[in-house]
């Protein structure tokens, strides 16, 4: 197959961000489960991960995704993959690609939101709430998966305490259903793009 063809096809795949705790102590017991079924899942739609190239809860369905055959990009916040191993002690593995951004965690997660299609919120900390902010801010798409604790089980709260009105998010606990939701407000953003 052709490199050219390789790069048609990829842009034609849905990028999905999956934002979720590096360490993940605090999640439900269920996660990894949830985490392992989303990764098949994302690979089996063919569509293409992208990760914060980090621990936990990205780690996990990036292994679900490369053990399903399928696409993940991790954009991380060092500059290079020395410091990407040595300082910020992440991991390279089950990851296509790396784009080594040199602009520490929070440059990181803006390229990282920016450059989905939509993003899913698993399980959570900190870090994850601001991934979660910024995608709100830029209107996408965005999939909750509840029921794995931390910041996915107190978004529904934050967003209704904000005065900012819904968003564009959807929930669920199942994330075979997420994903087809997701996928149908990704659809929708996409028709209203063409109109315009």
């Amino acid at each position: 197959m052709s490199q050219e063809k390789i790069i048609k096809d990829n842009a034609k795949k849905y990028k999905i961000c999956v934002s979720g705790a590096a360490v993940t102590k605090h999640c439900r017991k269920n996660w990894l489960v949830v985490a392992k079924e989303l990764g098949k899942e994302i690979a089996k739609r063919e569509m293409i991960l992208v990760t914060g190239a980090t621990t936990g809860v990205p780690l996990a369905v990036a292994e679900a995704v490369k053990k399903n055959n399928g696409l993940v990009i991790g954009i991380s916040p060092a500059a290079s993959k020395k410091s990407h191993t040595a300082k910020y002690k992440l991991p390279t593995k089950y990851h296509d690609l790396i784009i080594y951004s040199g602009m520490g965690y929070a440059g990181r997660n803006l390229i990282l939101t920016k450059a989905a299609d939509g993003v899913i919120i698993l399980c959570g900390r900190i870090g994850t709430l601001n991934e979660f902010t910024i995608a709100f801010e830029d209107e996408k798409p965005i999939g909750v998966l509840e029921g794995t604790g931390g910041t996915a089980d107190i978004i529904r709260r934050i967003v209704a305490n904000s005065f900012r009105g819904p968003g564009k998010i959807v929930y669920d606990s199942d994330p075979v259903k997420l994903l087809d939701k997701l996928i149908k407000v990704i659809k929708k953003e996409e028709e209203k793009i063409k109109r315009i």
